[in-house]
Formats: C-alpha cells, structure tokens, sequence
C-alpha cells in the first residue's frame, strides 16, 4: 500500500511539473500580427502568429493556449483564429526572451475579446 501511495504522488507531482508555467514571465506583453495557423492538438494548443519586429522583420511567435478539451468546453474552436486574421495578443513570454509566450487573452479584428482582457 505505501508502495502505491509513493507512486501516486510521483506521478501527480509529474503532471503538476509538466503544467508549470515556470518559463513564462509574469509580464505583460501585447503582439499584435497575423495569424499563420491556429494549431487545435493536445496536450496544448499553439497559435502561430507573425509579427513585424522593431527593425521591420516579420518574427513568427508560438503562443500556447490550452487543450482543445477544456477550449472546446469553453466554446473555442479550430475556426477561433483563422489563418490570416489580424490580431492582438497579451500574453505572458518567456523568460529566455524566445519569441514563444503564455496565452492571456486575444483582440479580433471586430474587437471581439477572448479570453481575460483586463485593464482597459
């Protein structure tokens, strides 16, 4: 029995592991581009999203969102962000200064809100 208990809470802390966010930074980031492709597959969700950069080169960013069960659950679809629509992201980057970021919330180009929008 302590055999199982042991394994139990190995195997939970690994889950809890692979669902750390603890790459991402606690700021707040705006990206506002292109959307290239809105990858809908386990374990996450990925959208692919080309921004102009400072010096006018387009950096495509790779920002994760959650899995297609819980966004299905909450109304979201693989249609959500089609290819080619212009949007503004916030989001949480990563802390290595990788053009990869934490889904925070999304502005469509009808000014319709996804996600947790706060501040304005």
């Amino acid at each position: 029995m302590k055999k199982i208990v042991l394994m139990t809470m190995a195997v939970a802390g690994l889950a809890l592991a692979h669902h750390s966010g603890a790459g991402f930074s606690t700021e707040t980031k705006e990206i506002t581009g292109t959307v290239k492709e809105f990858q809908f597959k386990n374990p996450h969700s990925w959208i692919q999203v080309d921004v102009a950069g400072a010096d006018g080169k387009t950096v495509e960013w790779s920002v994760e969102w959650g899995s297609p069960n819980q966004l299905g659950r909450e109304g979201y679809r693989p249609s959500t962000f089609p290819a080619g629509a212009k949007v503004t992201f916030r989001v949480h980057p990563m802390m290595n200064g990788s053009a990869v970021a934490g889904f925070i919330a999304a502005k469509m180009p009808d000014g319709k809100l996804i996600g947790k929008w706060d501040g304005d």
